[in-house]
């Protein structure tokens, strides 16, 4: 039977606007209304900005096909930084192989990060974005290695890499 004609979809799915209303996503703010200021850029100023794909990932929540991105493979020691506003995301000395074909991290930088949440998929997954100028990244998950425990999967063109 077609997965979504099952018996499950039809009583479950009069619940989705209900959670919705309830987990209701929050706006991503930037730190400070000094520096929000100078990221609240238009749809135009951000397309002229950044390559059509970071523009799809970064302003519009979109996802890079897995495997896709050269910085799936960076080892080298450095910092990754948000490709809209290049605000320091992640270190290299918390990047692991996840196996799942993005770039993986088991910790953000200390206020690099602000989180929501996301229906698309309908379960609620947990999406973060850049601090500083909104830009959506991928979405976290409690299923990385130690000592957090989490896995922020990252689109690699949401990111730039600069070496030590």
């Amino acid at each position: 039977m077609n997965q979504f004609l099952s018996r499950r979809f039809f009583i479950l799915s009069p619940l989705i606007p209900f959670l919705k209303s309830i987990l209701n996503p929050l706006m991503v703010h930037a730190a400070s209304n000094d520096i929000h200021n100078d990221w609240s850029l238009t749809k135009d100023e951000w397309r002229k900005r950044l390559s059509s794909e970071s523009f799809n990932i970064l302003r519009e929540e979109g996802t890079e096909r897995p495997f896709s991105s050269p910085l799936n493979n960076e080892k080298r020691k450095g910092t990754f930084y948000c490709a809209g506003c290049s605000l320091a995301l992640f270190s290299s000395d918390t990047k692991f192989d996840s196996g799942t074909g993005w770039p993986s991290f088991w910790d953000a930088l200390e206020d690099a990060i602000e989180t929501k949440i996301d229906f698309k998929l309908i379960v609620p997954r947990t999406e973060y974005h850049c601090s500083r100028c909104g830009g959506h990244q991928g979405h976290v998950f409690n299923d990385g290695p130690r000592p957090t425990g989490k896995r922020y999967c990252n689109n690699g063109l949401a990111l730039t890499f600069k070496p030590e």
